[in-house]
């Protein structure tokens, strides 16, 4: 198998690492995370009941949560898609050991198997622990981890945008760093607030309710991580002050994403010497503004399903940039315009 190959498996695997993620969310905000309260299998078959005698059976198996089909297959749909990822994601590493010879690189596939594994169990947990929202969080944040290393594979295998980086340009990887470390713990925050059930919490922008800028708050419920077993999450257990909390928490950590980012996105227009390294920061600086855009959009509950699934995909694209300018700055990338290295030995 040759590089090219290799890279075009590995790109497709990402877009689905993508659809998986977005649809996981569409499950989630539709409140379908327990339309089966079993796992692997709905009701304990591969597919949902269908038939009178079926769903009798299911509900009588399952009393304390009666099947609503809509909601347990579009469980079962994202069921499906995370498996066939999974399997994508084996052959890719099968791959790799079969062909390391030919310059495909073994360990971060391997570092794959090893993560889609325990995304399995987080699935798993999700739907034994009650959409607990530590566990639902890692989920998301395991899902996220998945795509930007998918996307990374994609970017070495593949050797894109690979050129030459002058030194003020390089001068940018450590503020890149601190922008990756920023964004993912706005994502973090971002998981927290949707499994809390706290994007609700403020219906104003930018105050919080009736011209109020600061509610009531009860950080320390807002930010208890475990609440012990047994507990079922659907729906949230927090009082509103505690959701403000986190509401509130999320809005000050955008803002300051925001800035940082936008600034870093300027930056990189303003010192990228090539057509490809130039785009990187615009795409950074549109897909900012329309995250922040589609978060009050969200707000102001303006189609909230469809802008609130979108707004989780702004935060994976936000991400898988930041991934390709980490690659575009990485050491072995960042070449004097004078070096006499070709492009094609980087």
């Amino acid at each position: 198998m040759k590089k090219k190959t290799y890279s075009l498996i590995a790109a497709f695997a990402a877009v689905l690492a993508f659809a998986v993620i977005t649809f996981g969310a569409y499950v989630r905000l539709s409140d379908a995370g327990l339309g089966c309260p079993d796992w692997p299998g709905c009701y304990g078959q591969l597919a949902v009941p269908e038939t009178k005698e079926a769903i009798a059976e299911a509900n009588a198996a399952y009393p304390q949560r009666h099947l609503e089909p809509a909601k347990a297959w579009k469980e079962m749909y994202h069921r499906y898609l995370a498996s066939g990822l999974g399997v994508l994601i084996l052959l890719l590493a099968a791959a790799a050991w079969i062909y390391r010879r030919n310059g495909i690189p073994v360990v971060l596939p391997t570092v794959l198997v090893a993560l889609v594994i325990f995304q399995g169990l987080l699935g798993m947990w999700t739907v034994t622990l009650l959409v607990k929202p530590l566990i639902v969080t890692t989920h998301l944040v395991g899902g996220l981890v998945t795509l930007a290393l998918l996307w990374w594979l994609v970017l070495r295998v593949g050797q894109l945008f690979i050129a030459p980086v002058n030194p003020s340009f390089a001068k940018l990887r450590h503020w890149m760093w601190l922008g990756l470390i920023l964004l993912s713990l706005q994502i973090l925050l971002g998981g927290w607030t949707s499994t809390n059930y706290a994007a609700a919490a403020c219906i104003e922008f930018p105050t919080c309710y009736a011209g109020i800028w600061w509610p009531p708050t009860d950080f320390h419920e807002a930010f208890t991580m475990w609440r012990g077993l047994g507990v079922n999450y659907e729906f949230g257990v927090l009082e509103n002050p505690a959701r403000t909390a986190i509401h509130l928490m999320h809005r000050l950590g955008a803002l300051g994403v925001l800035i940082y980012l936008g600034v870093l996105s300027v930056q990189i227009m303003q010192r990228a010497t090539n057509a490809a390294h130039a785009a990187i920061g615009m795409v950074l600086h549109i897909l900012l503004l329309v995250q922040v855009g589609l978060g009050i959009a969200v707000v102001l509950n303006y189609r909230q399903l469809p802008v609130s699934v979108a707004h989780n995909g702004g935060a994976a694209l936000l991400l898988l940039t930041l991934v390709t300018l980490a690659h575009v700055l990485m050491p072995s990338k960042s070449v004097t315009p004078s070096s006499t290295t070709g492009i094609h030995s980087l």
